[in-house]
């Protein structure tokens, strides 16, 4: 099987996907938990799928997530192949984009594959930006 390339790398991470809706926010300094336990993707270089649990934690400032919104979006990654670790750091980003957050944490929980399972945490806060 030939090596992993710099496409396959770069795959999916300017797919189009529906955009994420939100709603205006009416209390400050709290924190809200979506959890995704049926997120799919596609590897870009097996074309298998990929399987796990995403876990969004945010503090919302002026908007919040509209669920169905954000559900579709989600589930239009079940064709697009993208690595794992670069779909939970695009999610999030699109996250951030959507409703500008105080902060937010994205964890990605893998299924196994050949005995070996993955997880993926991506941070974000709006005082120091992503991987803070």
């Amino acid at each position: 099987m030939a090596a992993y390339t710099k496409e396959h790398a770069k795959k999916g991470l300017d797919a189009p996907l529906p955009a994420i809706e939100t709603w205006p926010n009416q209390f400050p300094g709290y924190e809200i938990t979506i959890e995704a336990p049926e997120f799919t993707s596609v590897c870009p270089k097996t074309g298998l799928p990929d399987f796990g649990l995403l876990v969004l934690r945010y503090e919302p400032r002026k908007s919040c997530l509209e669920l169905k919104s954000y559900k579709e979006y989600l589930l239009a990654y079940r064709n697009v192949g993208i690595f794992y670790e670069n779909a939970v750091n695009r999610i999030l980003r699109d996250v951030v984009k959507a409703c500008g957050p105080e902060r937010a944490t994205l964890t990605g929980v893998f299924n196994s594959r050949g005995g070996m399972s993955a997880s993926v945490v991506a941070t974000y806060t709006r005082d120091k930006g992503f991987g803070s």
